[in-house]
C-alpha cells in the first residue's frame, strides 16, 4: 500500500486549525491534526512526520500549564512552520521570550514589511514592497531565540516572521490559512517544497487505497449503509459498493421530508443506475405523524433523530449477518469531536452520523471518508463517476424541510414548501447561479397575510427565500441577488404555487443568525 509523506498539524486550539489542513490538502499533501496534548515522544516516532506546523491558539505562554509541543518534536530534524501562538512556543521552548501586553497586539488587518535578507519560504512575496497578512494577537515575542534571524515586521511586531534557516525552523506571527492573508497559500506551498513533499495525495490514489482498505477490513461479511441521499452518505455507499458489490446493502430511510422527487431520484440512481441493493423504507405516516402538532424546533430534531434510529435498526434486520455499519463520517466530524481535556478549545459538536447505532446494533463502523474535507468528497465523488448534478448540489439538513418550516408541521405546508422551494431553485439554475452559492433553499412562515389576486382577497402563507456564500458553512453571507432576480422568483413563486401570496429574501449573514432558521 502506498505509504504517503505524511505532515503533522499540532494543534494549540485554535478556531483557524481546519483552514491550515485545506490549504495543504489543495498542494496534494497528507496532513493530520492532533491536539497538543495527545502528541508525545512515542506519537512522534510512530506518526514520522516529514513537517510539522504548530497551529495558534488562544493561550500565553507564559501562564501556568500552558499549552507546550513535546520537546522531542525539535530533535525530529524536519521542518517545523509555527503561526502566532505556534510561533510564540517556538521561540519560548527554544530560548527566546514571549511578552503580553504594552499596547502591541494585533487584531485584523496588517501589513508586513520585508527585512534586508531573503528568505526561500517567502519567494513570491514582498514584489510589491510590503503584504498584507491577518494578525490575532494580544501577546508578542519581545526575543527572538538562538540561531532565528528576523525576515519581516509590522508596526505592532518587530518579529512578525522569523527563522532559523539552518535547522528549518521558520515562524510567523500572523496566520497565512486565511483568506485575509492573500498570499498565504504560497507561503504553505513554499513550506512544503521545502520539505522534500512530493505532492501525491490525489484523489485517483485514495480511491485505490480506500477500496483496499474495505476489502481488508469487511473481508467477506455483510455490511449496511444508512443513505440519506446527500453528498456524504452517497459518495461513501459507491466507493464501498465498488470495492464488495452486493455484501452492501443501502437503507434509505425515507421520513416525508425531503425535496421535491428526491426519493425517486434516490432510489433511481442507487437501483437502477448502480444496480446496488437498496431498501426503500417509506416511513413518512410514522414520521409526520410524530411530528404532528409539534413547534420546538429541538424536539423536532431529537423527535427526528430517535426515529430514524429505530427505522433504521428495523429495517436493517432485513440483512441478516449484517456485521459492519457504514457511515458517511468525514475529517471536520472527526476533528470537531475530539475535546482538549483541560486545553484550550471545547467540543465544538458531537458525532453527527448515526449516533449510537453502531454500540445498539453491535456492529463495526466502516468510514472510508474520515480522512477527507468536504471538497475531497466531492472529487472523490468525480472520480467516482457520480453526476456532477448530484455532486454539487447544496447541503441539505438531516432534519429536512421540518427545519424549513418554523412552527407545527402539516402535510399542506410540506406540499406547499416543497413546490415554492423547486420554483426558488430553478430561478437559481436558470440565472447561471446555482454554483456560485453554498446553499439556498425556501422556508414557509408561520403566518398568512392578506393579499388579492383577481377580483378576490386571499389569506395565505409567507415564504422566506434563504442563500448564502462560504466556504465552510461556519460562517456565512447572504447572497447579493438583483432586485429583478427576486421581483422575477417572487412572480414565479405567487402564481405557480396555491398558497403563498408573499415572499420576503433573508439577508441575514452568519453570524449573529444561522444558515437554516431552526
Amino acid at each position: 500500500m502506498t505509504q504517503h509523506d505524511r505532515l503533522l498539524i499540532i494543534d494549540f486550539g485554535s478556531q483557524v486549525t481546519q483552514l491550515i489542513a485545506r490549504r495543504l490538502r489543495e498542494l496534494n499533501v497528507y496532513c493530520e491534526i492532533h491536539p497538543y496534548n495527545r502528541v508525545d515522544e512515542a506519537f512522534l516516532r510512530a506518526f514520522a512526520p516529514k513537517a510539522v506546523i504548530f497551529s495558534g491558539g488562544p493561550a500565553s505562554v507564559y501562564w501556568q500549564d500552558a499549552p507546550m509541543p513535546p520537546k522531542g518534536v525539535f530533535e525530529l530534524g524536519v521542518p517545523i512552520l509555527g503561526i502566532c501562538y505556534g510561533q510564540q512556543v517556538m521561540m519560548h521552548c527554544l530560548g527566546g521570550h514571549v511578552e503580553g501586553g504594552h499596547g502591541t497586539a494585533e487584531f485584523g488587518r496588517a501589513f508586513v514589511t520585508p527585512a534586508a535578507e531573503r528568505l526561500p519560504l517567502l519567494e513570491g512575496w514582498f514584489e510589491g514592497g510590503t503584504e498584507q497578512v491577518w494578525m490575532s494577537h494580544g501577546d508578542h515575542v519581545s526575543k527572538i531565540a538562538p540561531g532565528f534571524r528576523v525576515y519581516g515586521t509590522s508596526p505592532n511586531a518587530p518579529f512578525a516572521i522569523t527563522a532559523d534557516p539552518e535547522r528549518h525552523f521558520y515562524a510567523v506571527q500572523f496566520h497565512p490559512e486565511v483568506h485575509h492573508t492573500p498570499k498565504g497559500a504560497k507561503l504553505y506551498e513554499n513550506f512544503v517544497r521545502l520539505a522534500g513533499f512530493k505532492g501525491d495525495w490525489t484523489m485517483g490514489a485514495y480511491r485505490e487505497e480506500a477500496i483496499r482498505k474495505i476489502r481488508e477490513q469487511v473481508g467477506d461479511a455483510k455490511v449496511i449503509c444508512g443513505l440519506s441521499g446527500g453528498v456524504d452518505s452517497s459518495v461513501a455507499a459507491v466507493l464501498i459498493h465498488e470495492a464488495i458489490g452486493d455484501q452492501l446493502t443501502c437503507v434509505f430511510v425515507d421520513h416525508g421530508l425531503l425535496r421535491l422527487g428526491e426519493a425517486e431520484q434516490v432510489v433511481t440512481m442507487f437501483r437502477d443506475h448502480y444496480n446496488m441493493p437498496l431498501i426503500h423504507a417509506d416511513e413518512s405516516d410514522l414520521f409526520l405523524g410524530a411530528l404532528e402538532g409539534v413547534s420546538d424546533p429541538e424536539v423536532k430534531r431529537k423527535t427526528i433523530g430517535r426515529l430514524f434510529i429505530d427505522v433504521f435498526q428495523k429495517h436493517a434486520t432485513e440483512v441478516g449477518g449484517a456485521q459492519f455499519l457504514a457511515q458517511g463520517t468525514l475529517y471536520p466530524d472527526v476533528i470537531e469531536s475530539v475535546s482538549f481535556s483541560g486545553g484550550p478549545s471545547v467540543t465544538i459538536k458531537s458525532h453527527h452520523n448515526v449516533g449510537g447505532l453502531p454500540e445498539k446494533m453491535g456492529l463495526k463502523l466502516v468510514e472510508p471518508l474520515r480522512e477527507l474535507f468536504k471538497d475531497e468528497v466531492r472529487a472523490l465523488g468525480r472520480e467516482l463517476g457520480l453526476p456532477q448534478s448530484f455532486i454539487g448540489r447544496h447541503p441539505f439538513p438531516g432534519p429536512g424541510l421540518a427545519i424549513r418550516c418554523p412552527g407545527e408541521i402539516t402535510r399542506e405546508k410540506l406540499d406547499i414548501l416543497r413546490r415554492a422551494d423547486a420554483v426558488y431553485i430553478d430561478q437559481i439554475r436558470r440565472h447561471g447561479l446555482y454554483d456560485e452559492i453554498w446553499q439556498a433553499f425556501a422556508a414557509i412562515l408561520p403566518m398568512r397575510t392578506v393579499g388579492v389576486m383577481g377580483d378576490g382577497r386571499t389569506y395565505d402563507y409567507a415564504l422566506a427565500l434563504r442563500a448564502v456564500t462560504s466556504v465552510d458553512g461556519m460562517t456565512a453571507d447572504y447572497y447579493p441577488f438583483t432586485h429583478d432576480f427576486l421581483g422575477e422568483t417572487a412572480t414565479r413563486i405567487i402564481n405557480e404555487v396555491k398558497g403563498i401570496n408573499r415572499v420576503f429574501y433573508d439577508c441575514t449573514s452568519k453570524p449573529p443568525g444561522t444558515i437554516e432558521l431552526e
